[in-house]
């Protein structure tokens, strides 16, 4: 069964608008866990504006499953910080300094020498790597060329699209996850994915190891419940 990472920067969010420790973070990342997901994921940006550099710091020897660290890799204190709490994979993804949120993958051809030295770092430190990438063949090939484990598919243009023609939005990705695994790379996913899309997008997309799920999940725990909306999206993918 594709695995569920839980992306816990909204708790972040919502603690900051207020101060203080309310949600507690920490133990939002221990209850995602305990309620059944396989993972945590979390987003430091330098400006700290949702996750911590304390927080990050704070739950990594709370994680039993696996931890997933996401940023961008141009930032030395990203990389200082991946190198010292030592997750069990880093995703790298080629944000512009104050991003709202991530908009698309690495150009794996233009960035290609950087993405092989710096992958290189975090595999040395035994750190496994992914890479947001964009569902386009050529893309795909350059990834493979970087030396990283796997590549995350960017998914917002399936989700935007998947109310119009689900076939023609996910047909990208299928071709995308095929060659991805015919060249070695596990395959992960991750934006915008939700109660809606999710399962037709796991049914459709082979071999995919793992999805991280964060923004539709935390906005779905507000009504259902946050040990329920977990397993509301484990269902999906079984």
């Amino acid at each position: 069964m594709t695995k569920l990472s839980v992306n816990i920067n909204k708790f972040a969010t919502l603690r900051n608008s207020r101060g203080g420790s309310n949600p507690d973070v920490v133990k939002a990342a221990m209850d995602a866990e305990a309620f059944g997901a396989n993972g945590v994921t979390v987003h430091p940006r330098p400006d700290e504006r949702h996750i911590r550099y304390a927080d990050v710091r704070a739950i990594r020897p709370l994680i039993t499953t696996e931890f997933n660290i996401e940023g961008n890799c141009q930032e030395q204190k990203f990389i200082d910080l991946v190198l010292e709490v030592k997750p069990h994979q880093v995703t790298l993804v080629p944000d512009a300094l104050g991003q709202i949120t991530s908009n698309h993958g690495w150009d794996t051809l233009r960035h290609a020498d950087y993405l092989r030295e710096i992958i290189g770092v975090f595999k040395a430190a035994g750190i496994r790597t992914s890479i947001f990438v964009d569902p386009v063949i050529n893309m795909i090939n350059g990834a493979a060329e970087t030396g990283t484990d796997r590549v995350e598919l960017y998914t917002e243009p399936y989700a935007v699209h998947f109310a119009l023609d689900r076939e023609a939005a996910v047909a990208p990705f299928t071709a995308a996850a095929k060659r991805a695994h015919e060249l070695g790379l596990g395959i992960n996913a991750g934006h915008d994915l939700d109660l809606q899309n999710l399962q037709f997008f796991a049914r459709n997309v082979p071999h995919l190891a793992e999805v991280s799920i964060g923004h539709a999940l935390v906005c779905d725990a507000l009504y259902y419940g946050y040990e329920n909306t977990i397993q509301l999206y484990l269902r999906q993918l079984k």
